[in-house]
């Protein structure tokens, strides 16, 4: 499939650009770094500090990759916009979420401060900026209110949700919604100079994520300690993707927004072809068969909470609008990530580059 977000086109947009980026110590946020600090941008993070001293953030160094890092919360307003406000970033991307579906049932109001308030917070500092700016939101695939139906969600569809954590980012769509409508109004962008969007995109895989309650980490750490995986959900259908998907999306939408940023200041679905989906239990397969060895098991869930079974997007529009469709299928994404997992020859920042480069190439 030809390579529709390619790198001279990324370096001609973000190249010796400031770029500001919440939640850079995360899974997704650690491989956004090293994509824009391959493209030339001159990137600050904001967020806490990695969670785990084997968090990807740390096996690739990510202090070196920043022009600054900056540990801190996106609930001090005061912190956070001080931060950003004295970098003068020519572009936001907003990841610092509280991302864990079954860990929101733990800490559901933290789970809503994070992802609401944090939200809200991200949005007014951009707007006490006095110079032009192209914000990002990234929220998730898990705003939509879900009956099951099987029908892919489209980005004006009904915003929702059943655990904390998806309500808590629906909630999120609706602060960015409010805060565009009244202060970012893509009409009267001469006046204030801010284009905002928010994308939707979910079940990232890659290599390098060790995070709790995660299906590709707990299969990565079954292997490790010799025993048999356990899978809780089998049959649950996601709209797998490897996590240069999303990311390339979003980082082509913002060099959009920045040519026309009255028409694409808008929700965008970023997810796979509505056709490739794969269950729980047929990733645990594909993964394992391409590690080269481990075996799984079925078990019900110790104390079973809600997660959605069945969940697709409909990404049309990115298409229609941005030119985006996804450039790897389900199983090539699973692939590439037991790839990483597997190969225990190369430093973790090595296997990220060499897999960014291959994916970006023009």
């Amino acid at each position: 499939m030809e390579k529709l977000v390619s790198a001279s086109y990324l370096r001609n947009a973000f190249k010796g650009k400031r770029v500001f980026v919440t939640g850079h110590t995360g899974f997704k946020g650690t491989w956004l770094i090293q994509i824009l600090n391959w493209l030339g941008a001159d990137v600050k993070g904001y967020a806490l500090a990695p969670e785990k001293q084997n968090d990807l953030y740390n096996l690739i160094d990510g202090d070196k990759l920043c022009y600054n890092s900056v540990i801190g919360d996106i609930r001090d307003l005061h912190k956070m916009q001080g931060e950003m406000v004295r970098f003068e970033p020519h572009f936001v991307f907003h990841l610092a979420a509280q991302a864990l579906v079954r860990r929101s049932y733990d800490i559901p109001v933290d789970t809503f401060m994070v992802n609401v308030q944090g939200t809200a917070h991200v949005l007014e500092a951009i707007r006490s900026m006095k110079h032009p700016c192209i914000g990002v939101m990234i929220t998730t695939d898990k705003v939509y209110e879900n009956p099951e139906r099987g029908t892919p969600f489209k980005e004006d569809d009904k915003l929702g949700g059943h655990d904390p954590y998806s309500a808590s980012k629906a909630a999120a769509e609706i602060v960015i919604e409010s805060y565009t409508r009244s202060f970012f109004y893509p009409e009267a962008y001469s006046q204030h100079q801010k284009a905002i969007a928010a994308v939707r995109a979910g079940n990232v895989i890659g290599g390098g994520d060790f995070s709790d309650d995660r299906i590709i980490p707990d299969i990565v750490r079954a292997l490790e300690f010799g025993e048999t995986v356990s899978l809780r959900n089998p049959n649950s259908v996601r709209p797998w993707q490897h996590v240069l998907e999303p990311l390339g999306a979003y980082l082509l939408l913002a060099a959009k927004m920045n040519e026309d940023p009255i028409r694409y200041s808008t929700p965008f679905n970023f997810g796979p072809d509505v056709n490739d989906t794969l269950t729980v239990e047929d990733l645990t397969k594909i993964f394992l068969q391409r590690f080269g060895r481990g075996d799984y098991k079925i078990v019900p869930a110790e104390k079973p909470l809600h997660e959605a079974n069945l969940l697709m997007l409909d990404s049309s529009k990115a298409w229609n609008l941005i030119g985006w469709k996804p450039h790897l299928n389900a199983t090539q994404a699973i692939e590439i990530t037991a790839d990483w997992y597997a190969n225990k020859e190369n430093t973790a920042h090595e296997k990220c580059m060499r897999q960014i480069q291959e994916y970006f190439a023009d």
